[in-house]
């Protein structure tokens, strides 16, 4: 699948939001006050997101520390899924949603976006998407909101490689991945449809 590189900008409230081909995937840029001493934004408003189009109840936030070359995803719940909110707090990474809406024109198709501490984006992810990670600095501290619970016994999962999908993850030479054991055992795009 090719990656939807389209995309479109509105500025709403006190944050800038680009959208892309596939349909509600956003990043989302904070205004930032900053001098001398430092900087302060507001990571999440809700009614900042609302004007946006994101209305959701989040219920849950996790927060992940990862070195270099660690690769998490391709993640999703089946049955309880779940609207994210991602960013990172310290590094960077290259983060991805993988479109699983059945019914959806941009079904199997990809979106990747450079989150860092220094870019301060963040990445608004729908239900029934495939959401991964691919860390590019020494060390990286993500963090993001879920609008539902995680449920261990839900999970499901796509290879972080599938030739169907084709994501070009930003993988410099002589980087090392790093896999859990789990990760590298999930099925493709297709075994997912059977």
């Amino acid at each position: 699948m090719q990656k939807a590189w389209e995309t479109k900008e509105d500025t709403m409230g006190k944050i800038k939001v680009t959208t892309c081909q596939i349909e509600g995937l956003r990043v989302i840029e904070p205004t930032v006050f900053g001098d001398d001493r430092g900087y302060f934004m507001e990571t999440y408003n809700y009614n900042d997101f609302k004007e946006a189009g994101i209305d959701v109840e989040f219920v849950q936030d996790n927060q992940s520390s990862s070195r270099k070359g660690v690769l998490r995803g391709l993640h999703f719940q089946i049955n309880y899924p779940q609207d994210k909110l991602v960013r990172v707090v310290s590094g960077e990474v290259f983060d991805v949603a993988v479109d699983l809406r059945e019914g959806s024109a941009t079904y199997g198709q990809w979106y990747g976006v450079v989150l860092s501490a220094e870019n301060k984006k963040q990445f608004f992810i729908p239900k029934n998407f495939a959401h991964g990670f691919l860390v590019l600095s020494d060390h990286a501290e993500f963090t993001y909101k879920c609008t539902d619970f995680y449920h261990p016994n839900d999970e499901g999962g796509l290879i972080w490689n599938d030739p169907d999908i084709g994501i070009q993850w930003p993988v410099p030479e002589g980087m090392e991945l790093i896999f859990s054991e789990k990760d590298q055992k999930w099925g493709t795009l297709r075994d997912l449809k059977k």
